[in-house]
């Protein structure tokens, strides 16, 4: 399912119009956004957790010189998956 999809998906669940439910979605996905780059996490009873995992700098290796480089600190967001979600994808 692409973004158009899931925008049809929504308006036909929602009675919304195409363009009031975009506008939502992309309001939704601008907050989680905005959270996570602001080092907080989003909670969705039921559904899942957005958060950011920071990595620590290291060293690493270059395969194919086999030189040592610094691998600088960086974030990434993760999704962990709530029980429900996982059930309903299990099948359960």
């Amino acid at each position: 399912m692409n973004k158009d999809q899931l925008v049809r998906a929504v308006a036909n669940t929602t009675g919304e119009t195409i363009s009031k439910s975009e506008t939502i979605i992309d309001a939704t996905l601008n907050t989680v956004v905005d959270t996570l780059a602001a080092g907080e996490s989003v909670k969705l009873i039921g559904f899942g957790q957005f958060s950011v995992k920071e990595r620590a700098a290291r060293l690493g290796r270059n395969p194919k010189t086999n030189a040592e480089i610094h691998i600088p600190p960086s974030r990434k967001p993760v999704f962990t998956p709530g029980k429900d979600f996982k059930d309903a994808v299990a099948g359960k």
